[in-house]
C-alpha cells in the first residue's frame, strides 16, 4: 500500500508539472552546461526545472515513470528525460532507449517530512560527446537548489514505512557499480519494456522519440504484481532491481548470475546454481535458487538481510524491501 501511495503521487507530480510547465512556458536548460566540461556546482546551473523545488520541468524536460521501479528504502522518484532540441531519441526494440549526446536523465529521490515533500538529492546522467557523465546533486535545508556532491552524503531521514535511516547518497565513483557495462557507463532504467505504451506512444508523438516500439513481453506494473503472476512479478522485480549489476559484462558478472528480463536460461538465472563469487554471503546456502524452497536459496537470503558482506543490493538499502522479498519468495515456493 506505501509504495502504491508513492507510485500515485509520483504520477499525479508527472501529470501536474507537465501541465504546470506548459502553462507558464519558456525556462528551458542551457544545453552548453549539459554537454560542457565542467561539473556544475548548483544544480540549477542546468536549467532543467522551470521551477526546481517543485520539481516542474523546463522545456523538452519529459516526466516519466518505469513499470516496475528500482527500490531505494521507499524513496518517491521523479524522473525525467531531456532530449534537446532538433535531436530525438532512438528505439531499440524493447531494451535501451538510444538517448542523443545532448541528452540528460534526471531523477530526484525524495521522502515525506512531517506532511511534506522533501527532496534529498537529484542524480543526474548527461549524455556528453565523450560518453554518459554521472552527478549526484544533494538538496539544501532550505530546499532551494541542489548542490554537487562528489563524495556522496548520508541524510537522516524517516522511511514510509516509519524507520528513522541514514539514507545514503552514493558519490560519483558509487553511480558507475550500477551504471557501467562494458566499462562505459550508461543509464539502466528507460528501457522500452518497462515504460508503458501510452507515454512511448506520446514521446513519439511530441517528436522526441523516431518511433514507438513494438514491445511484446512488457515488464508489468509494479501495482499489477498480484494479477501478473508470480513468474512476472518476480522476473520485473529482478529485472528492475538486480540486472543491471547482473549481466554479462556488469559489475556482478563474475558471480555468473544473469537476471535480466530477457534471460530464459534456468541456470544463468540461478536455478540450482552453485555460487562462484557470493563469499560468505552465501551463509550456509548451496544454491543460488532452490525451486519449492525460498529459505534454501541464496536469492532471497541475501535479499533479506542488512548485513555488509551479506545484503543484496549493496548500494541504496538501509532497510528491507518486504514487497519485493514477497513476490521473490512467492515465485520461487511455486517454483
Amino acid at each position: 500500500m506505501i509504495r502504491r501511495a508513492i507510485l500515485a503521487l509520483a504520477l499525479l507530480s508527472a501529470a501536474g508539472a507537465v501541465a504546470q510547465a506548459s502553462a507558464s512556458a519558456p525556462a528551458v536548460p542551457d544545453n552548453a552546461v549539459v554537454t560542457g566540461n565542467e561539473l556544475p556546482a548548483n544544480l540549477s546551473a542546468f536549467g532543467f526545472f522551470a521551477d526546481g523545488p517543485a520539481q516542474i520541468p523546463a522545456a523538452r524536460v519529459t516526466p516519466y515513470r518505469l513499470n516496475t521501479p528500482l527500490w531505494s528504502d521507499g524513496a518517491e522518484k521523479l524522473r525525467f528525460v531531456y532530449i534537446p532540441d532538433g535531436s530525438q531519441a532512438k528505439a531499440e526494440g524493447e531494451n535501451l532507449l538510444q538517448l542523443p549526446v545532448g541528452a540528460a536523465l534526471i531523477k530526484t529521490f525524495a521522502f515525506q517530512d512531517h506532511g511534506k515533500r522533501r527532496l534529498i538529492e537529484t542524480r543526474v546522467l548527461l549524455h556528453r560527446t565523450d560518453g554518459w557523465v554521472a552527478l549526484p546533486y544533494l538538496w539544501n535545508a532550505e530546499q532551494t537548489d541542489a548542490k554537487l556532491a562528489l563524495a556522496g552524503a548520508r541524510v537522516p531521514v524517516v522511511s514510509p514505512a516509519g524507520e528513522a535511516i541514514e539514507y545514503r547518497v552514493p558519490n560519483k565513483n558509487q553511480c558507475k557499480e550500477c551504471h557501467g557495462l562494458n566499462g562505459a557507463v550508461i543509464p539502466i532504467g528507460p528501457k522500452a519494456r518497462n515504460l508503458s505504451r501510452d507515454w512511448l506512444d506520446r514521446f513519439a508523438a511530441a517528436g522526441m522519440l523516431d518511433a514507438a516500439p513494438a514491445v511484446a513481453h512488457p515488464v508489468p506494473l509494479w501495482e499489477d504484481r498480484a494479477k501478473a503472476g508470480s513468474e512476472a512479478a518476480a522476473r520485473g522485480y529482478l529485472e528492475a532491481n538486480c540486472a543491471h549489476c547482473h549481466q554479462p559484462g556488469a559489475s556482478a558478472s563474475n558471480s555468473g548470475l544473469d537476471l535480466r528480463w530477457e534471460q530464459d536460461d534456468p541456470h544463468a538465472l540461478g536455478i540450482m546454481k552453485r555460487p562462484v563469487a557470493a563469499g560468505r554471503g552465501a551463509g550456509s546456502l548451496l544454491f543460488d535458487v532452490v525451486p519449492g524452497k525460498p529459505s534454501e536459496s541464496i536469492l532471497l537470503h541475501r535479499m533479506g538481510s542488512l548485513e555488509g558482506g551479506v545484503a543484496m543490493p549493496e548500494l541504496g538499502k538501509a532497510t528491507l524491501d518486504h514487497e519485493g522479498l514477497a513476490v521473490v519468495e512467492r515465485w520461487i515456493a511455486g517454483l
